[in-house]
């Protein structure tokens, strides 16, 4: 016997590889969110600055506060739900290549690709939140002043 080790040894090198592959996986996974919220508070931030003189004209008509943020988080939704869609289908696609990555669950969990869908919308809706504050907060006196 030249290879003597114990169970939980010999049960912990198998599992090795298995085991990095889908924490790498998941460590790439958080990091495209977090790329995805930031691409998204930036186009939305951007497109609020562009926006500046027509929110403007809309509270100096009577836009209330929650209609203004309505509209930006709308505008981020919009941005992000075809993106979700993709990734969806994306998702479905390559389930078969990532079938052996998974343990204890399907490759088509019907849970995983119902929840997924509205924490990337909720997280999204929260990067949009901050320009839809900095919306709010357009006074209509400056903004129809620099036309």
């Amino acid at each position: 016997m030249t290879r003597v080790a114990t169970l939980e040894q010999r049960i912990s090198a198998v599992n090795a590889a298995p085991r990095s592959q889908s924490f790498l996986l998941g460590v790439f996974a958080m990091l495209g969110v977090l790329l995805a919220l930031i691409g998204v508070y930036g186009v939305i931030a951007y497109t609020v600055s562009l926006q500046t003189h027509e929110i403007g004209v809309r509270m100096a008509i009577g836009a209330t506060l929650a209609q203004i943020l309505r509209l930006v988080l709308i505008q981020g939704i919009k941005v992000a739900l075809p993106g979700i869609a993709i990734g969806i289908a994306g998702g479905i696609f390559l389930t078969r290549f990532m079938s052996s990555l998974l343990f204890g669950i399907g490759a088509l969990d019907p849970l995983t690709f119902a929840c997924v869908p509205f924490l990337l919308a909720f997280a999204c809706l929260l990067a949009c939140w901050i320009p839809a504050r900095h919306a709010t907060r357009v006074d209509p006196m400056i903004a129809l002043r620099y036309e």
